[in-house]
This record gives C-alpha cells, structure tokens and sequence, in this order.
C-alpha cells in the first residue's frame, strides 16, 4: 500500500506525466531508498546556502517540468567548488525553459550502476541491473530479470555482469558492498511491484556504490500513459 505522500508526489506530477529528480528523490527515501543529502532550491542565495551547508564541491541539477533530459540541456554541473562556480551554474540554469529551481547535492564516489523498471503490459515489471554512468548505452552490460525479486535473483544479476568483477574487487580494488546493493535492488523491485499500474519505468542512473554504501544519485520516473 502506498503512503499518502508518495500518492501526492505521484498525483502532482500528473501535468507533465514525469516526476521531477527533487521528488523523485523524496519518493525513493520514503520508500527506504538511499539517496544523497540534497536540497531544492529555487533562489540563487538559496542555493549558495544550501552548497556551504552540505559542503563543497556539490553537483547542480536543472529542475525543470520541460526538461525530462537534464544532459541533452548541459543541465548537469558536477564537482563545483565555490560560491563563485555555482552563482553561474545558477544563472546559466535560470535561463532554461520552465525553470523550476536548481537541485543542489553532495558528490558521491564509487562504481557507476544502473538499476532500472520497465512495466511489460503481458508480463509485468521487469527489473534492469547493469553498468552505469553516462556510457551505459556503449557497454550495453545489464541483466535483467522479473519482479518481484528474491536475494537469489540479485546475486545471479551480479553474476550475469560482464563486469562483474568490478564489483567483486578487480586487481585489488576494494569490492562493493554487495549486501547494501542487495537490499537497494530488493527495496526497489518492492516499490516497482506498489507502483505497477501507475508507471511506465523508472531510470536510477547512476547508482553510486563503493565499499561502504550504494546510493542513488540521479533518478527518473515516467508515469503511465505519458507520451
């Protein structure tokens, strides 16, 4: 059963068929999903606040109902290291088509991952593991298997990886923490299963993870029926 708060973002983001990241990232929490300290701001001192206060350097994001893809608009500013950089981040943001705000978060370390969802209308929702970042169209690794998901399946998508070594530490690497990976992946196949008849997918990409923690740095949710 959903909470009423994620039945509020879900109903607020109806207009534009899509959630925005800021939400979608409250979405996520509320569902016991990592994500990372962030704050949406939508005035420049806000912002500048918000930077000193988790630390730099930061990333910015657009937030925008007009832009569902923030690197097609150079929407997306990581490692900023000043008040000075993100005062022009900012202004360069505010000029774009429906600004809405600026998302402002801490930078993460770690192996790039994408977990994703997809609703198949005669089998159901099928859920994505693979390698990340902005070049997970190139190494096309994934696995893919059916919700919901049991521990045995997470591990076998591990497994299925090409790359799966990278995970498991590679040439003295530090392996990441497959136990939270783990549990990030079953919480997520849980909330596709809630969200079955209300979403056509859900992008996490990319997903951090490191020796310590696997958390979501960057997050899309397409509604049902949006074109």
């Amino acid at each position: 059963m959903l909470k009423k708060s994620v039945r509020d973002i879900l109903s607020s983001s109806r207009k534009q068929g899509w959630v925005m990241e800021p939400e979608a990232k409250r979405l996520l929490a509320l569902e016991g999903l990592a994500v990372p300290k962030f704050t949406w701001s939508t005035e420049r001192d806000e912002a500048l606040r918000a930077a000193q206060d988790i630390g730099y350097p930061v990333a910015a994001k657009i937030v925008s109902p007009a832009v569902l893809h923030k690197s097609e608009r150079n929407g997306v500013v990581t490692n900023i290291n000043s008040d000075q950089a993100l005062g022009a981040v900012y202004d360069r943001f505010s000029a774009l088509e429906g600004f809405a705000g600026i998302l402002i978060e801490e930078m993460l370390a770690g192996i790039e991952l994408i977990v994703g969802a997809k609703i198949d209308y005669q089998f159901g929702p099928v859920i994505l593991l693979g390698i990340g970042g902005t070049l997970a169209e190139i190494y096309q690794d994934t696995s893919l298997r059916m919700a919901p998901l049991m521990e045995k399946d997470v591990v076998s998508m591990i497994r299925g990886l090409r790359a799966h070594q990278l995970l498991e530490g590679f040439r003295g690497a530090a392996p990441v923490n497959l136990k939270k990976l783990t549990r990030l992946m079953m919480a997520f196949s849980r909330l596709v299963m809630k969200l079955e008849d209300l979403i056509e997918s859900i992008d996490l990409n990319p997903v951090m993870c490191s020796a310590r923690t696997c958390v979501i740095a960057d997050a899309r949710i397409i509604l049902s029926g949006y074109a």
